[in-house]
């Protein structure tokens, strides 16, 4: 189970779940050959200055980085990875469209910037929107189990 602004890595059979991803985003690598995955559930877009270790997880620029850290301490192969997104939702879509509420956006954004220099390619997502989502990453098949409250639905991306 990984909380908010958490990271976790790991291999078969083991799964990797998630819940409360509102404009935050759910970011899944995974290397299929190794069977190995990690999941990070990312807050804001980018760190700041001399920011501290144990934060690094709420941050897409920090948070990816230390994903592929922990993954290549596994043993995955970074030339093989593929990353899965969700979540990134305009949680107050109600208050307008202020590009200081944002955030979801701009945390994808940051993310597909991330994943893009890497040369890590996004294979599926579920994102956007005005709803949240719990997803479940399954580190033996690769796929992600999305959800959604309300309205009531899953998605296996």
């Amino acid at each position: 189970m990984i909380g908010i602004a958490e990271l976790a890595v790991s291999r078969a059979p083991d799964t990797l779940t998630t819940l409360g991803l509102g404009s935050c985003v759910g970011v899944a690598l995974y290397d299929a050959a190794h069977r190995i995955g990690g999941l990070a559930h990312i807050m804001l877009p980018c760190a700041p200055s001399a920011c501290p270790t144990e934060y690094h997880a709420k941050y897409a620029d920090t948070a990816i980085h230390e994903l592929l850290q922990r993954l290549m301490l596994l043993g995955a192969d970074l030339r093989s990875l593929t990353a899965k997104l969700a979540g990134g939702a305009h949680m107050f879509a109600s208050l307008g469209k202020s590009d200081y509420l944002q955030i979801g956006q701009k945390n994808l954004l940051a993310c597909y910037e991330l994943l893009a220099e890497h040369s890590i390619a996004v294979v599926a997502e579920e994102t956007g929107g005005t709803v949240g989502r719990t997803v479940v990453f399954d580190c033996q098949s690769g796929q992600m189990l999305v959800r959604t409250a309300m309205p009531k639905a899953e998605f296996i991306i």
